[in-house]
């Protein structure tokens, strides 16, 4: 299941019609839980600010009658306590994570994940670890930092700012024990609202870059993610989908390319908005062109 959920209930709901506190689902006028999230709330999340919609996990119950869910610990409460955990790693095996995990130590870390895995990997199991220990601890009410040697040591770019919306929406802090980021950063400070900036700009330029290569291979008559351009089963399906008021996510999750290399697979997000849009276009396209 994903995590979406948690990053838009760390906020209170801006819709005068909804209110709903942080630690709550979005609610509707009849007092019934929302099936999705109201887009005024999921915006405030930078990771989902350009998302189309968030469903409610299945967790909150949708569609049952709404209550008020118990506060995060970390929402207006005042810390009772603080814990210092560390993140150690290497890019190769033959590369020593020594100097790092004396560092940490010496910073007063109480529990150091390390692992040897390159900076290209998708997914580094100890990190989310401790990512994860992080916020639990912190859903308790004591406070975390999680202390890092060198911020180059949780990735570059888009990775790194990807990790500080999540710390941010936990509440977690974040120390790092040398380089241009030195020292230590509150999830409310400037370095994660930097970092938060950073993602969105780079989300809009990948989005931006992956549509007009979706554009050019139309034109060109290409087919997008083994999925022809015109694949009228895809299409159906995605239509049929989107009348049940359904997330692009959570359609692409449903359609099965069925054939090219990708046979089997799902479709991206993008490449469903896209179908869907040239359907429009066809259909009506000087409404779409009003829309836009």
């Amino acid at each position: 299941m994903s995590d979406d959920f948690k990053r838009v209930e760390a906020n209170n709901c801006p819709m005068s019609t909804c209110a709903a506190p942080v630690g709550s689902p979005c609610r509707t006028g009849k007092g019934k839980v929302a099936i999705q999230y109201h887009t005024a709330r999921f915006r405030l999340v930078p990771q989902l600010a350009k998302a189309l919609g968030v469903p409610t996990p299945a967790v909150r119950k949708p569609g049952t009658i709404w209550t008020q869910l118990p506060r995060l610990a970390s929402a207006g409460a005042a810390p009772i306590g603080h814990v210092r955990l560390g993140y150690a790693r290497a890019s190769t095996a033959r590369q020593s994570l020594d100097a790092q995990l004396d560092s940490l130590a010496e910073a007063g870390v109480t529990r150091i994940f390390s692992e040897k895995i390159s900076t290209r990997a998708t997914k580094r199991p100890e990190l989310e670890a401790a990512v994860k220990l992080a916020g639990e601890i912190r859903s308790s009410g004591v406070a975390v930092t999680l202390v890092v040697h060198e911020h180059k040591r949780l990735g570059r770019g888009i990775e790194l700012a990807m990790l500080a919306e999540e710390l941010k929406a936990s509440d977690v802090g974040l120390e790092f024990l040398t380089g241009e980021l030195k020292g230590s950063h509150d999830s409310s400070g400037i370095v994660f609202t930097v970092l938060a900036a950073m993602s969105g700009m780079e989300r809009e330029y990948i989005r931006d870059r992956t549509l007009e290569g979706h554009e050019s291979a139309r034109k060109r008559g290409k087919t997008i993610d083994g999925a022809g351009v015109t694949d009228d089963a895809l299409l159906s399906m995605a239509l049929h989908l989107r009348t049940q008021e359904m997330s692009l996510r959570d359609i692409a999750k449903r359609l099965v390319i069925t054939t090219g290399k990708k046979k089997g697979q799902h479709p991206s997000p993008a490449t469903v908005m896209r179908m869907l849009r040239e359907h429009d276009e066809q259909k009506n396209p000087a409404a779409v062109a009003e829309g836009s």
